[in-house]
């Protein structure tokens, strides 16, 4: 029993000793703010303050905690809410091109939506990040000028459709091709014929003209071939009719013929037409191409091309 008071009479001393300590260091704190500010600080305050700081400390840890935990939770609801918006629009067969936008613009929005959300409970001031948001786009804005072209001319692709996914384009500026492989908020991929990407700004395709091979699906392919004047000109217009009628590409529903195209200075130049699907354009005109020269060799028909004739005296 005497040794329990002795203990107890000890840890009263400790802590005698401990708040007389922390009294000391508050008192010392307080002279020391009051010397740097040059105002007067009150101890008693600043002792109540430092009192209630671990209690607030835990309870802003708990809600930080707890605003982690409500992120991760409706970042998932988020996605799978973008899922099922993809779902139903591929099911109401809406193009490609704008389910990508539309995901992705309710995305970004909800996710902005759910951060301002969790800086409020915070107790974040949002009106002052929303002033000072908007103060920095305005900056940002002038700055990137060229991206917010490229952002708006995504927004005027995706609106009026020049093309779709999987069209082969040409854009007449530069003359870059390709097959259209993705439309982005700032750029549109191309797949060239050679498997090379090519990305162009979505402004600069906006405010450019530019040619759709694929959007009509039937395409009239045209061969010119010459051959010379010697040469039996309703049989070369047989051979090269045959040489279409035998390709598997031609559409032969379509009104396919061989005509005289011009009087050129070294050859009659003759002109297979010939309607072909549009994803098989190359193909048919690598093909007639090579058939049309071995057809006339075989049937004996030349081809002439330019040469010169020196005579010496």
């Amino acid at each position: 029993m005497f040794l329990d008071l002795c203990n107890f009479k000890m840890l009263l001393d400790a802590t005698s000793v401990t708040e007389s300590t922390i009294d000391e260091v508050t008192e010392q704190a307080a002279q020391t703010l009051q010397t740097i500010s040059g105002e007067e600080v009150d101890a008693s305050a600043l002792h109540e303050y430092l009192d209630a700081l671990p209690s607030k400390l835990i309870g802003w840890l708990f809600n930080v905690a707890f605003a982690i935990i409500f992120i991760i939770i409706f970042w998932k609801v988020i996605n799978t809410i973008t899922k099922l918006i993809r779902k139903s629009m591929e099911k109401a067969g809406v193009d490609e091109s704008m389910i990508h936008f539309l995901c992705m613009l309710v995305s970004v929005g909800l996710k902005i939506l759910l951060l301002f959300i969790v800086a409020a409970q915070l107790g974040f001031n949002t009106a002052s990040i929303v002033a000072l948001l908007g103060s920095a786009g305005v900056a940002i804005g002038l700055a990137v000028q060229g991206t917010l072209s490229n952002l708006a001319g995504g927004v005027m692709i995706l609106l009026t459709k020049p093309f779709r996914l999987g069209d082969y384009i040409i854009e007449d500026t530069k003359n870059h091709e390709g097959t259209v492989k993705e439309i982005s908020l700032f750029t549109t991929k191309l797949v060239t014929p050679d498997n090379r990407i090519i990305i162009l700004p979505n402004g600069d395709l906006a405010n450019t003209s530019l040619t759709n091979s694929t959007s009509n699906k039937i395409r009239l392919l045209e061969i010119n071939v010459g051959i010379s004047y010697d040469s039996d000109l309703r049989q070369a217009k047989s051979v090269l009719k045959q040489t279409i009628d035998k390709c598997g590409y031609v559409l032969k529903d379509h009104d396919n013929k061989v005509v005289v195209n011009s009087l050129e200075d070294s050859c009659v130049e003759l002109s297979m037409r010939c309607y072909v699907k549009a994803y098989d354009f190359l193909a048919a005109k690598w093909e007639l191409t090579e058939n049309a020269k071995l057809s006339l060799d075989d049937a004996g028909i030349e081809i002439p091309f330019n040469q010169l004739d020196v005579h010496m005296k």
